[in-house]
């Protein structure tokens, strides 16, 4: 029942120029690059915010120990 559905897409379009596949190349490879940069800039960022959490988390632990000792 759902095959003759499936035989049925005729909205799938295979150009003969092959030509006409380069401007979807482009744009593919445009986002794919944007993409890959704004990962790295999210991981850098996030290392950093890591990096202020364990200097305020260092912080703490000491305020923590002057506090008790008194």
């Amino acid at each position: 029942m759902i095959i003759p559905y499936i035989l049925n897409w005729t909205f799938l379009y295979f150009p003969e120029d092959k030509r006409e596949y380069i401007p979807a190349a482009i744009t593919c490879t445009i986002f794919l690059i944007a993409a890959i940069l704004t990962m790295r800039l999210i991981i850098k960022i996030s290392k950093r915010q890591e990096e202020k959490a364990k200097e305020l988390e260092e912080q703490l632990k000491k305020d923590n120990i002057v506090h008790n000792e008194k």
